[in-house]
């Protein structure tokens, strides 16, 4: 039975991911989970393309910490995470190519705009405050990808390659999560 869900919690999923704080995650996740009434499959190519814009997402973040980073283990965890969301993202996008999958952003794509704003903030920031925010804001958004794909896109999934995939790579992001809060504890965060 394919899962119906409203279109605009999994577009609050999507813009979830690129929220920089925790409180930012829950009020953006309820706000467009109540925005809406109207039903939608989410289907494996909605699916696909959520999936790739929150590794985008993180690509991005990362990316900007792995050069800002204030310190030298903020700049390897961003380094680490940039490179590890690029292989992932495209393992997907290779795997969407082999099952004829066109990803298809949700409409309105607000996740889209929500990692913009998220790396807007993060690039406003600088030195310890940008340390801080950066791992914050990975802590939030590596729960929340957690819950999206284990409460919402997984059951939804059809394809069973697809599946398999995505159900792969949840370890990967809660090793994410973890390192994220290890280095907020060592950094005093």
């Amino acid at each position: 039975m394919l899962k119906m869900v409203s279109i605009a919690a999994v577009v609050g999923l999507a813009s979830a991911f690129a929220m920089p704080a925790t409180h930012m995650l829950k009020a953006n996740l309820s706000n467009a989970a109540s925005s809406t009434a109207s039903q939608a499959a989410l289907d494996d190519a909605t699916i696909v393309a959520i999936f790739d814009e929150a590794n985008t997402a993180d690509i991005e973040t990362s990316g900007l910490a792995a050069k800002r980073g204030a310190s030298k283990d903020v700049r390897a965890l961003g380094k680490q995470f940039a490179h590890d969301h690029t292989a992932v993202r495209q393992q997907g996008r290779d795997l969407a190519k082999k099952l004829g999958v066109t990803p298809t952003p949700p409409k309105p794509d607000q996740g889209k705009e929500a990692a913009e704003a998220a790396l807007k903030d993060l690039e406003s920031k600088h030195g310890a405050e940008f340390d801080k925010a950066y791992l914050a804001h990975e802590v939030a958004f590596h729960q929340q990808v957690i819950d999206a794909i284990n409460n919402t896109l997984l059951p939804a999934i059809k394809n069973a390659d697809l599946k398999a995939f995505v159900q792969k790579v949840v370890p990967a992001f809660e090793g994410h999560l973890a390192a994220a809060k290890n280095l907020q504890q060592k950094l005093g965060q």
